[in-house]
């Protein structure tokens, strides 16, 4: 399995992309409410977001770079000389690098990120006019401002529009250094002093609306990448998940926990959860990531078997019912089977599997049909299951991450997944991406 600015900004690939939507139509008040529509849960511990923190510089200078700066004009009396009116355009980031990140947990909704360390480059033009009704006199000269930054961000997660979503506006930037440079002109001294003061506090809050602007619109564009991504991966012809979160994010000092319904959809037929099992306790803080899965959650549908002979084809025709125990998992519904030996001139051997009900079967005609039960199920998992599932998950990009010792863990009512991981690079490549575009 593969998640809106969190401490770590890229924290939410993983907290959103798990699992989906539901028949309730809007937001639990608490997360206590919601226990029982509760279909798939999600915790990610403190060494998860650990790892997750460890780019998240990398989505911070996207915004940076992304950031476009709006002209800058103002005007000031100065006595003797005027009013002195003047505009900055063509304001543009370079030599932008970033130091290090830290983020907290803060209970009970919101995460604290700290970005140190941020040095860059503002270029742009200065125009200016000054004078009196004697004369007037005009100039445009090239600038630089150098600046050292922190950046912090608080965001706090909530549940809306059926996925986790962050209010990104609790956003500072500490000024350690903030110096206007002057070219071009040949009386500069007289003329940066008159300008430094009311013109780098104008971009000082330029500066700070803009790039806390941009965060806020890269959390929406990374939101809108984990539902898109997450919908990708849980879809499958015409099996789908609907990605929807049903109450706000929990936050302790060790995990964030998020609530889903995670229902199933196979041609427009959606599984029905009516009492959850889930209860928190039922998750532990060892792992890094944690996603529990409820048994009332999944219709069950094979349709295996593609053009390579020989050929076998599974399908169901009653909705599946699946149950977990300790013991495993099963699945019961009545099903067809058709085995091709990719010869026209073979025959194919046709199954079909229904229920019957007590004491129509002798005992001879009921180990038949057991052992060719056996046999077709053997058969199906050697030949069909196996590869299938395998080119399946390849062909979502399960591949692509890197997960560490991953258990499941059937229980009752529910299944339990826990895994570590490493850092899904691909996912920021394309996040990247496409907030640059």
């Amino acid at each position: 399995m593969p998640g809106d600015v969190v401490p770590l900004l890229v924290l939410l690939l993983c907290v959103q992309a798990v699992c989906g939507a539901s028949q309730h139509k809007g937001c639990m008040p608490d997360p206590a409410s919601a226990y029982r529509f509760t279909g798939a849960v999600c915790r990610l511990t403190y060494p998860a977001a650990a790892v997750l923190n460890e780019k998240t510089t990398e989505v911070i200078e996207a915004a940076f770079q992304h950031a476009r700066y709006p002209k800058i004009t103002g005007e000031k009396s100065i006595l003797l000389i005027g009013t002195v009116k003047y505009g900055l355009d063509n304001l543009e980031i370079h030599n932008l690098s970033i130091g290090r990140s830290e983020f907290e947990l803060r209970p009970p909704n919101s995460i604290g990120l700290k970005i140190s360390n941020v040095s860059a480059v503002f270029r742009g033009t200065l125009n200016y006019g000054y004078g009196s009704w004697l004369m007037n006199i005009e100039h445009s000269i090239d600038f630089e401002i150098e600046s050292h930054i922190d950046l912090g961000i608080n965001p706090m997660l909530y549940c809306g529009a059926g996925k986790v979503a962050a209010d990104t506006s609790d956003c500072y930037l500490d000024f350690h250094k903030l110096s206007l440079q002057l070219q071009g002109d040949s009386e500069p001294n007289w003329l940066k002093k008159l300008f430094t003061d009311f013109i780098t506090f104008t971009v000082r809050l330029v500066i700070k609306g803009q790039i806390c602007k941009e965060i806020n619109k890269v959390a929406n564009i990374l939101s809108d990448f984990v539902q898109e991504t997450a919908e990708a991966f849980l879809s499958d012809g015409s099996i789908s998940m609907d990605i929807g979160v049903i109450a706000a994010p929990v936050i302790t000092t060790n995990y964030i926990e998020s609530y889903h319904k995670g229902l199933t959809n196979y041609n427009n037929i959606s599984a029905v959860i009516n009492e959850s099992v889930f209860d928190p306790g039922q998750l532990t803080e060892d792992r890094m990531v944690y996603f529990w899965i409820s048994g009332q959650s999944s219709c069950f549908v094979l349709c295996l078997g593609e053009s390579v002979p020989p050929v076998l084809s599974v399908w169901s025709f009653s909705i599946p019912l699946l149950k977990t125990s300790p013991s495993g998992t099963s699945v019961q519904t009545e099903v067809s089977g058709m085995l091709q030996c990719g010869n026209p001139l073979t025959p194919t051997l046709y199954f079909q599997m229904v229920k019957t009900p007590p004491g129509e079967l002798g005992m001879r005609q009921a180990h038949n049909i057991l052992l060719m039960l056996v046999l077709f199920v053997s058969v199906l998992c050697s030949l069909v299951l196996e590869p299938e599932l395998t080119r399946l998950l390849d062909k979502q990009g399960a591949n692509l991450f890197d997960i560490v010792n991953p258990e499941v863990l059937p229980q009752n009512g529910f299944v339990l997944i826990q895994m570590d991981f490493g850092f899904p690079q691909h996912l920021l490549v394309q996040f990247l991406q496409k907030t640059l575009e």
